[in-house]
């Protein structure tokens, strides 16, 4: 049950975050909250405590990139939602296809748009002067929904879960 509440969330947020760049607060607390309330019942305490340790785990991921600005709180409240419904190990295996597809993604836009070559050159510039102080905020945004590869890696990781 939880896995189908997982796929309905992630289907409905990668709708709105293409066409508005937005992860509504109406999907992912909800999805948490059934997550909790779901694995609770069918598990008791243990539940609970797996569907905690799994937001914290999603949130823990997360929280760095969106504190530099690197992508917004509904991708971070997507993967807790990740974490109550699928629990911690689940979503940390989640993460690292994300974070793999995620990359792919930005690389052939990147060079579809023909910026690669300047991107990684403002990453070397910054990278060696240890600090991101001369890179706007505006270029953080130039990157795609992040809602596509929270979809993508997830969806992967489950069909390789559970095969």
């Amino acid at each position: 049950m939880t896995m189908i509440i997982l796929l309905i969330a992630l289907t409905i947020s990668l709708y709105t975050d293409v066409k508005n760049r937005k992860i509504l607060n109406i999907v992912t607390f909800p999805a948490m909250l059934l997550g909790l309330v779901l694995n609770t019942i069918t598990n008791g305490l243990d539940g609970f405590t797996f569907s905690i340790l799994g937001i914290l785990t999603g949130f823990a991921l997360l929280v760095i990139p969106y504190a530099l600005g690197g992508m917004a709180a509904g991708d971070v409240k997507l993967l807790m939602a990740v974490g109550a419904l699928q629990g911690a190990i689940f979503t940390f295996y989640s993460f690292l296809y994300i974070a793999l597809l995620g990359g792919l993604i930005a690389f052939f836009l990147l060079m579809r748009k023909k910026e690669l070559g300047s991107t990684l050159k403002r990453i070397f510039f910054f990278a060696k002067l240890g600090t991101l102080d001369g890179v706007s905020k505006d270029e953080f945004h130039k990157a795609f929904p992040y809602g596509v590869a929270i979809f993508l890696g997830t969806v992967c990781y489950a069909g390789v879960s559970y095969l």
